[in-house]
């Protein structure tokens, strides 16, 4: 019959060092030699950890936002408009953040207004002088465009992109109205006119009149080649890099919008996941 000897445990190991104790070199160095005698043995390895000291760059070098036709008269037409709207913002702030160059359109602004106020602050700069006010257009906004085209991809900005290959986007992220018209037809005049420029429809930034149409239009899109993805993933596969001096400022736009980013995706996101 053999016998089992039992190791004193770990907490009756501490509990024998008093207080006092713990002031005392000596006792301390006893205590944790006994204490180590029923412990197993831990190599520790050294390893050296590389700093990437590269200078942190972008993923896209020419990113721009296109805000298609997000107007007053649209406000009550459209499904989830506020949605569309909060999304928009986010990207704008975003867009400001990193200097990104701005395209906005409306669709016969005589008749259906201007784009949302909520935005304005974003498209436009106050100017004061003489006892009164007047707005012009954000350095940032590379274009602000009315048309009667469906598309946002108009003769003018078709002849700006012309007369300047070099400010032709190399990544697209598009918003706005509606889904299965304007910015289908603005991705299809992309696709055609600038194969080399990726375009990424924003799902929880984009809607029509009636919800049916949004995820069969978002299904239509990547099969052209469009990209549909949500309005974080674009900001963050932009950026690319923690490392970029832009990210806390990003970061605080995250935190700042994500009530209104989860509730942009449970009205908007889940029709575009179940194509």
């Amino acid at each position: 019959m053999s016998l089992s000897v039992a190791k004193p445990s770990l907490s009756l190991l501490y509990r024998s060092i008093t207080p006092k104790s713990l002031y005392k070199p000596s006792t301390i160095a006893i205590s944790a030699s006994a204490i180590s005698h029923h412990l197993p043995v831990v190599q520790t390895r050294h390893s050296s950890i590389m700093t990437d000291t590269t200078p942190k760059q972008r993923s896209f070098e020419k990113p721009a936002l296109f805000v298609c036709d997000i107007q007053e008269k649209f406000r009550n037409a459209i499904y989830e408009f506020d949605k569309v709207v909060t999304t928009t913002t986010k990207l704008l702030r975003f867009a400001h953040a990193l200097h990104i160059p701005i395209y906005v359109t409306t669709q016969t602004r005589a008749k259906l207004g201007e784009t949302v106020s909520e935005l304005q602050p974003f498209l436009t700069t106050k100017k004061d002088g003489g006892g009164s006010s007047s707005s012009s257009l954000h350095p940032l906004v590379a274009a602000d465009l009315d048309k009667t085209l469906f598309g946002m991809y108009t003769p003018s900005l078709a002849s700006l992109f012309s007369s300047s290959p070099s400010s032709i986007p190399s990544h697209i992220a598009l918003v706005g109205i509606e889904s299965h018209i304007c910015v289908t037809q603005t991705c299809l005049a992309l696709r055609k006119k600038h194969p080399n420029t990726k375009i990424y429809v924003i799902a929880d930034g984009v809607s029509s009149c009636n919800k049916e149409e949004i995820p069969v239009a978002l299904a239509r899109l990547r099969q052209e080649g469009v990209t549909v993805t949500t309005s974080e993933g674009w900001m963050y596969e932009c950026m690319g890099d923690a490392g970029i001096p832009e990210f806390r400022e990003v970061v605080k736009i995250v935190k700042e919008t994500a009530e209104g980013t989860r509730e942009a995706l449970r009205a908007l996101g889940p029709l575009g996941a179940k194509i």
